[in-house]
């Protein structure tokens, strides 16, 4: 995701970053400025201008401009609704990853070494597990293998974060049988521990559930025929300036729907998408954190923080 300063105005207006999308709607845009081109030349050359049939064609383009407003707003707030409740869900494991962390710590004592190292690593590889697999990318290269539980225990072919969340439950049942832990503290753990299949699932809901096809086709094809009949309207009243308008106007209602394809899944890369990149290193930073008054895992270093300009993702 894109840092910047909101109140930075000179730095919108002059410059056109990888986000815009004027980079992916320039081919589209000179071919409607060409083909306005040869709509408005032929017209005019016939003598056609002045026709009145023309003329009140404008007044379609009037009476569906509120329609076609109605739908890019409505099909905007829908996008924008994922993408929010996206970000939300990804505070949510945030916190709820702290708090495990942060309870996991007092209720083991120091001589659990290797529980400790357990849940410290796989409470942090959690994230970057779920993050990998609602981008369908595998998880090797930033998993971290304990004692007890590492890569090859998993099977990547299967839900890889499912089988996290059942080593992390099942180790506090292992725990809780030898004693280690007593039935209270099970009650106590279970809520951050439940959270995070409730936020795998959540976050798969989103991306599995596009906009249905038939509503994303109509627009797209309302704003087309919307913007291919611009020129036989007005070109009786603007004549060759007509053919600017026509490509700004589908520069404004096109780059409306681009937005709202990008961001109603917010999980992947794009440049407006949900930064979990850094999420996940600031959980696993966290997490870490909250074992720092022990001893650290051998052979494994403390992430360093990651600078932060602009908006902050902490949580």
């Amino acid at each position: 995701m894109i840092n910047y300063n909101p109140k930075d105005w000179a730095r919108f207006i002059i410059t056109f970053n990888r986000a815009d999308t004027v980079r992916k709607l320039l081919p589209a845009l000179i071919g409607i400025g060409i083909y306005s081109f040869i709509v408005v030349y032929i017209i005019e050359r016939m003598g056609l201008s002045d026709n009145v049939h023309l003329k009140n064609l404008s007044l379609m383009h009037t009476l569906l401009s509120f329609v076609i407003s109605l739908l890019l707003v409505f099909r905007t707030n829908t996008a924008y609704d994922r993408w929010w409740e996206g970000r939300k869900l990804w505070g949510s494991l945030v916190n709820n990853s702290r708090n495990l962390a942060l309870k996991l710590d007092q209720l083991l004592d120091d001589e659990h070494t290797q529980s400790r190292q357990f849940f410290q690593l796989m409470i942090a590889n959690f994230p970057y597990v779920l993050k990998n697999h609602l981008r369908y990318h595998s998880p090797e290269k930033e998993f971290i293998n304990s004692d007890i539980f590492g890569l090859s225990n998993l099977r990547l072919d299967e839900h890889v974060p499912q089988q996290i969340a059942l080593a992390i439950f099942g180790k506090i049942h292992t725990l809780q049988k030898q004693g280690i832990l007593i039935p209270e503290h099970l009650l106590l753990l279970n809520a951050e521990v439940q959270s995070l299949m409730d936020i795998c699932g959540a976050c798969e809901r989103i991306k599995n559930t596009p906009i249905p096809f038939s509503y994303s086709s109509f627009i797209k094809k309302f704003i087309f025929v919307y913007c291919l009949t611009l020129p036989f309207g007005y070109v009786s009243n603007l004549h060759f300036l007509i053919i600017p308008l026509v490509v700004f106007v589908f520069y404004v209602l096109a780059s409306l729907e681009i937005i709202a394809e990008e961001i109603e899944n917010p999980f992947g890369m794009d440049a407006n998408d949900l930064p979990l990149d850094s999420i996940c290193r600031g959980i696993r930073q966290t997490v870490n954190q909250s074992f720092e008054h022990h001893e650290l895992v051998p052979g494994m270093t403390t992430p360093k923080e990651v600078p932060q300009k602009g908006f902050s993702y902490d949580q």
